[in-house]
């Protein structure tokens, strides 16, 4: 049961007031004005509780009992088949002679308000590599820049700050082990993602691990020249994800989502050096101290640890 946002009572509410007039003998507008309603409304819902007892007491449905000026199922049947030929509403409202708001509310009833509706959904393509660096995830999240609490501290849209700029969080995850690195930077142009990338795969080595390959989206920095000659140097094969499909690179946009509710919004910041300065506590959390449901209750450092002691990394020359 789903109760109106501006509904003064409940269920429990209404059967108290029934209570109140039958067992205790008070009259209906002593309860009525107990329970904050009008007189008309207490003999309402007292009429609805004496035929049909507690169950008279839930909302019912604001739908009304006919609608004559409802699209004929016949008609419908005939938008959704046309809909299902790939027709655009409006093509559908042309071809039969109707209003295009009216194809529209038909679609949307139907879940066909859009043509992608139409395709059947696409099998989960889940994958996990075996060997610690085999492949890294990399992305880039901006932010806004702090110059005073905004509106997710205090609520008041009205009051935010214009023209502040942004900073860009750039990311990167190791998909065999999840352990994850990152940096927040000025901006995402060429020379910036290709220096992270030297300083990321740097520290991927103190951990022990050797990059192969690099997943990152279609971004210009990734697709310049100076990036191909930094993969080539390092000796790493840099592959792109499809156009317009996130989830391809869906590990490193898990960290993302979850570094913004457990870093980036956790808690208030005084400035945008606040908030940088507290990365490093949150990527220690993350490699060292959080469990993943995906590694099965391990840490991506635990992750690491076995599959470097299983000589899984060392056995790939």
């Amino acid at each position: 049961m789903k109760l109106h946002a501006n509904a003064k009572t409940c269920p429990a509410s209404r059967r108290l007031l029934c209570r109140r007039v039958i067992e205790q003998g008070r009259t209906v507008t002593e309860a009525a004005e107990a329970a904050g309603v009008s007189v008309r409304s207490a003999y309402r819902w007292l009429a609805r509780y004496r035929a049909e007892g507690e169950s008279g007491l839930l909302d019912r449905s604001s739908r009304p009992r006919r609608s004559p000026r409802r699209t004929p199922p016949g008609r419908v049947a005939e938008i959704l088949g046309l809909r299902r030929q790939r027709l655009s509403g409006q093509e559908i409202a042309e071809r039969l002679g109707m209003a295009a708001s009216t194809v529209s509310a038909v679609l949307r009833r139907a879940g066909l308000g859009r043509l992608r509706a139409l395709e059947a959904p696409e099998p989960p393509n889940r994958y996990e590599r075996a060997r610690p660096g085999e492949l890294v995830h990399i992305d880039v999240k901006k932010l806004a820049v702090i110059v005073r609490p905004g509106h997710r501290v205090h609520g008041d849209r009205r009051t935010q700050v214009r023209g502040a700029g942004w900073e860009y969080v750039h990311n990167l995850v190791d998909d065999a082990t999840r352990l994850a690195y990152a940096e927040v930077l000025p901006d995402e142009r060429k020379e910036t993602v290709c220096a992270f990338l030297r300083r990321a795969v740097a520290w991927l080595s103190t951990q022990g691990i050797t990059v192969e390959r690099v997943l990152t989206d279609n971004g210009s920095g990734y697709r310049s020249r100076l990036h191909r000659e930094v993969c080539a140097e390092l000796g790493i094969a840099h592959k792109r994800t499809r156009a317009y499909r996130p989830r391809t690179n869906g590990k490193v946009e898990r960290f993302i989502q979850t570094s913004l509710r457990r870093w980036a919004y956790r808690r208030p910041y005084a400035s945008s050096a606040e908030r940088t300065a507290a990365l490093a506590d949150w990527l220690h959390t993350y490699n060292h101290l959080r469990p993943h449901r995906s590694l099965n209750r391990q840490t991506p450092a635990q992750r690491l640890a076995g599959l470097l002691v299983n000589n899984v990394a060392g056995g790939h020359t």
